[in-house]
């Protein structure tokens, strides 16, 4: 489900959910203990990675429609977990994103330092990132509409959001959605370099900074009753939510 690397001081945590390491209760739950622990186990950086040709689809849909009001719940609250512990994390995190990336796995990756996403193998099936939220009928939290437009900018990040963009790796390098596109065989080794020269750097100085420029991310997860969770639970079972859903469910299954 969750497979712990270790680079010496760059730990990397690889999503090992097949078939597309779709976000599920314990997968979220796991991710969010392995941040939350890495410090205490020796890591300086960490590195978030995927399967080649899949970093994550995001949330598991199917097993998510399954829960009941108080399980769903408790899963948001899991996943604004993750989430702040990301955005709060003491030590640099780069994703080192493998392959397409929607929704969750979007989200996971705007919440890093730095991106490294993969060319497509074929330019007809470009790799795709983005947060296709509203395509299927969910509202995307404020909290990580913050962070997108730390990366993009106030309007650009509108745009991409309210339509539910899903863009190809080569649109979303110059928009600044990621930071450098690489051969999908490289993608894990150039995160990895990376977070080397970020670590060659006086600790100290890199530390105190590194916080001072990401405050206003960790501010935005300071206080979980500014999440909104309860109004998220009662869009996700609202009816037309719910009939977008099952809809885009029966299609994967086909």
């Amino acid at each position: 489900m969750l497979d712990l690397i270790r680079h010496d001081r760059i730990h990397e945590l690889r999503l090992a959910r097949p078939p597309v390491n779709a976000l599920d209760p314990a997968l979220v739950r796991a991710l969010r203990s392995a941040i939350e622990a890495a410090t205490e186990e020796g890591a300086r950086a960490l590195m978030l990675s995927g399967a080649p040709g899949m970093f994550s689809a995001g949330l598991d849909v199917p097993t998510l429609l399954q829960l009941d009001r108080a399980a769903m719940r408790a899963f948001w609250v899991d996943f604004f977990d993750l989430c702040a512990a990301l955005a709060r994390c003491p030590i640099p995190v780069a994703a080192a994103i493998t392959g397409h990336s929607p929704a969750g796995g979007a989200v996971l990756a705007i919440l890093c330092d730095y991106r490294v996403m993969a060319h497509s193998i074929d330019p007809a099936k470009p790799f795709r990132i983005g947060l296709n939220e509203v395509q299927v009928g969910l509202v995307v939290p404020e909290v990580i509409q913050i962070a997108l437009r730390r990366l993009v900018g106030a309007y650009r990040a509108e745009r991409l959001m309210v339509a539910g963009a899903m863009i190809s790796a080569e649109q979303a390098q110059p928009l600044g959605f990621v930071d450098e596109l690489v051969e999908i065989s490289q993608v894990v080794e150039r995160a990895r370099n990376w977070l080397d020269e970020l670590l060659a750097l006086p600790p100290h100085a890199l530390a105190a900074t590194r916080l001072l420029a990401r405050a206003d991310l960790a501010a935005a997860f300071a206080d979980p009753s500014t999440f909104g969770i309860d109004d998220f639970v009662e869009a996700w079972f609202a009816p037309q939510t719910q009939a977008v859903l099952q809809a885009l469910v029966a299609r994967l299954k086909k």
